[in-house]
C-alpha cells in the first residue's frame, strides 16, 4: 500500500464563514453596528443546519465583534446544536490574514474543529493562503478546510490545507 501522507493520523479543521447578508437601511449606522437583513436572518440558521446535518458542529466558534458577524455566529451556533459560547475577537474585524492566524495559533489543542465568522476580503484571502484556492465567498458562504497540523500552534502562512467544500445557502 501507499506510504504515509501528510493527511494520515492528524489534522485540524477550520470552518471559515463569511457573515450573512447585512442591512444598509440606516446609512448613519456605523459599519461595525450594521445588523443582518431579512435574507441574512434566514441564511445564517441554514448554515448551522447544514453543519449539523454534515457532522460539522465545531468545538469552538470565534467571531468578529461586528454585529452582523456576531449575529451570524449566534444563529449558526443555535441551529447547529453547538452548546458553547461564541468567542468575540476585535481583531477579526477590518483586519488581515496575519491577525486571523495569530488568533488561531492560540487555540486550545482539544479544539479540533473551529468555526471562524469574519469578513471579506479577509476570509477570501485566508482561504487562498491556506488552500491555494481563489474563490469568491459570498455572504453566508462556508469553507471547510482540513489542515495537516496536530497543533494550532503549527499553523502558518506555509500550511498547505485542503479545501473539502465551499457551501452557500440557496433560497428555495
Amino acid at each position: 500500500m501507499g506510504g504515509q501522507g501528510i493527511w494520515d493520523g492528524y489534522m485540524k479543521t477550520l470552518l471559515l464563514l463569511r457573515h450573512a447578508k447585512s442591512s444598509w437601511k440606516k446609512q448613519t449606522l456605523p459599519d461595525h453596528e450594521r445588523p443582518l437583513n431579512k435574507r441574512g436572518k434566514k441564511e445564517a440558521p441554514m448554515v448551522g443546519k447544514y453543519m449539523k446535518e454534515n457532522s460539522l458542529v465545531p468545538d469552538m466558534i470565534l467571531s468578529s465583534t461586528a454585529r452582523r458577524a456576531h449575529d451570524t455566529a449566534e444563529a449558526v451556533a443555535e441551529a447547529s446544536g453547538f452548546d458553547g459560547q461564541v468567542d468575540l475577537y476585535q481583531d477579526l474585524y477590518m483586519s488581515d490574514t496575519a491577525s486571523y492566524l495569530d488568533i488561531l495559533r492560540c487555540l486550545p489543542e482539544e479544539a479540533n474543529r473551529v468555526l471562524v465568522v469574519g469578513h471579506n476580503p479577509d476570509v477570501e484571502a485566508l482561504l487562498t493562503l491556506l488552500t491555494d484556492v481563489t474563490d469568491h465567498m459570498a455572504t453566508a458562504t462556508l469553507a471547510v478546510i482540513d489542515l495537516p497540523i496536530s497543533s494550532w500552534q503549527e499553523l502558518s502562512e506555509a500550511t498547505d490545507g485542503r479545501l473539502q467544500n465551499l457551501w452557500t445557502p440557496r433560497e428555495d
